[in-house]
């Protein structure tokens, strides 16, 4: 009875979604936003693979990751920015504001199934939106184009969890606020204020650097480079879900202002638990195929002898592009292969120009124990010798692995912009158009019966 109950109550909310206008707008802009994106990236990736007679780059450099599926699903990240928040609050405020709350709250269901059931239509309307992504993706193989499972497959998780969080944040500022365009401006300050905190983190490192791993906009980045990292699939499901139960909570307006305050608060709580303990956990997966985020074969094999926490101390300004090489390139990959690897952030200002002593700028020590070394260099090999020489270790004799072979196409699909700039508003339009007479139909039956 209950599975029966949830499944009605998620049928109501998928007929709420379907009416409302904001949705279908945000389909109408996301298929012109994918198809934008989907030509640009195809015609650069042609470019690059000599389309025209002009130079080819190496093909190792030209990966469909980065050429073709990033850059086209990246107009998601825009649209659940911008523009799904709008759905979110809609779906969530509408009931209040027509006073129908109340009657949902006396109706045998848990207000908290009711939720429940608005944030999987939610998601479900976001799944819905992630079709032309897919379109451009079958248009790509179509035309001769190569796809890696795995990595393709990570990347619209990332933009699934990316969509959960939206959900979460637009349905608590939703009940939190007084009406939907207060709730708006709610959803757009957290947006704002995770785009400030990437800044901070940026131009600080430390302490900023760790929360910011979790933003938005930093854990897909995650994502796109084709890394399965656990702290931050489970950090960002856990920000949606929070999201939806501070909107549970806050949304039982015939409690008390105190006991509504008190279970919120507790929902915080229970939820900061959770993220510090996902931040501690270490389980990732390189789905790349060119695995980017790993070390050789035989680097991994080498450093798996390392068991002592590694500190390294970097005398870098947070704005010094070598930091930015080192926590991208030869530190990320570090984390992932060594149990315990501490990072001090030794320049204070962030430019680095004023560092005092200015003769130890641009230092990094890597430390073990008692030992330590010393590099300036962010090139991956030197570090990991120095790595090795601390350790005490040999440094593998061979790095030879299997060479990632890269898929030029110098071709470009055609009729692309037929598709998401004509056919799609059409087939959007249509069933719009459809889905609004059946709902009249019914109420005209209803209404003789």
């Amino acid at each position: 009875m209950r599975s029966r109950s949830f499944l009605e109550l998620l049928r109501k909310e998928l007929r709420e979604l379907a009416a409302s206008r904001s949705y279908w707008l945000l389909l109408l802009i996301v298929g012109a936003l994918v198809g934008h994106a989907f030509i640009t990236s195809t015609s650069l990736y042609a470019e690059a693979s000599g389309a025209g007679g002009g130079p080819a780059a190496l093909s190792q450099g030209l990966s469909p990751l980065s050429g073709i599926v990033v850059p086209t699903f990246g107009a998601y990240d825009l649209a659940a920015t911008l523009l799904f928040p709008f759905v979110v609050i809609r779906l969530i405020a509408v009931e209040r504001e027509s006073g129908a709350l109340m009657l949902m709250l006396q109706a045998p269901p848990s207000f908290r199934a009711v939720i429940a059931a608005k944030g999987v239509a939610l998601l479900l309307g976001w799944c819905t939106a992630l079709v032309p992504g897919g379109v451009a993706l079958i248009w790509w193989r179509a035309v001769g184009g190569h796809l890696h499972g795995p990595e393709v497959a990570l990347v619209v998780a990332g933009h699934l969890l990316r969509g959960i969080v939206t959900i979460g944040v637009g349905a608590a500022a939703g009940a939190l606020a007084s009406s939907a365009a207060s709730a708006a401006i709610v959803a757009l300050a957290v947006t704002l204020g995770s785009w400030a905190l990437d800044y901070a983190a940026a131009a600080r490192g430390g302490v900023l650097q760790t929360f910011a791993a979790y933003t938005p906009a930093t854990a897909l980045r995650v994502f796109e480079q084709g890394e399965l990292r656990a702290s931050t699939a489970v950090m960002l499901a856990l920000i949606g879900m929070c999201g939806l139960a501070i909107a549970a909570e806050w949304l039982r307006i015939g409690r008390t202002l105190i006991r509504r305050s008190v279970g919120v608060g507790v929902v915080v709580a229970v939820a900061a638990v959770l993220a510090v303990g996902a931040s501690q956990l270490r389980a990732s997966a390189d789905l790349s195929e060119d695995q980017r985020s790993s070390f050789s074969l035989a680097d991994e094999a080498a450093l798996k002898d390392i068991r002592e926490p590694l500190v390294v101390t970097a005398y870098l300004a947070a704005e010094d592009p070598r930091l930015t090489d080192l926590e991208r390139g030869v530190w990320s990959k570090l984390r992932r292969t060594l149990p315990d690897v501490r990072t001090v952030y030794a320049a204070k200002g962030r430019s680095g120009l004023f560092e005092k002593p200015a003769d130890h700028y641009g230092e990094v020590w890597y430390a073990l124990g008692n030992k330590r070394a010393m590099t300036r260099s962010a090139t991956e090999e030197i570090v990991l010798e120095t790595i090795y020489e601390v350790a005490g270790i040999p440094a593998p004799t061979s790095r030879d692995g299997a060479t990632y072979p890269g898929y030029p196409l110098a071709t470009t699909p055609q009729h692309v912009s037929l598709v998401f700039f004509i056919l799609w508003p059409l087939a959007i339009a249509a069933a719009w158009w459809w889905l609004r007479r059946r709902k009249t139909g019914s109420r005209l039956n209803s209404s003789h019966a």
